[in-house]
């Protein structure tokens, strides 16, 4: 399985209702982050809680997931790669739902 299937598995794996209320969000796979290479995956947008009336015409909010930390981090396990893929994906998804750090912490996603 290549990184991106991983990535589509881990999006395939959401409740269709999830799926469907997604919106005008980009999923990307990227070799890493420039301004931090650790990173593991990025939200960048406009979460769904805080979209008004103004957000028409809206570019696409973007999910950059970053391949080269997470096979650094994880690659000797295959396993253990999807499931940190899938954890990224759900992470990032979470944000564009618009739940911050604080409460993935809670959660215990962060």
């Amino acid at each position: 399985m290549t990184f991106e299937d991983h990535v589509r598995s881990a999006l395939e794996s959401l409740p269709p209702d999830l799926r469907a209320a997604m919106s005008n969000v980009e999923i990307v796979v990227e070799d890493e982050n420039p301004e931090d290479p650790d990173l593991y995956g990025l939200y960048l947008g406009i979460p769904l809680t805080d979209r008004g009336e103004a957000y028409a015409g809206a570019l696409p909010d973007k999910i950059a997931v970053y391949r080269i930390p997470l096979e650094e981090e994880f690659g000797d396990d295959p396993a253990v790669l999807e499931e940190e893929i899938r954890i990224t994906v759900l992470h990032e998804i979470a944000h564009h739902f618009g739940i911050d750090e604080d409460r993935l912490g809670e959660l215990g996603w962060s």
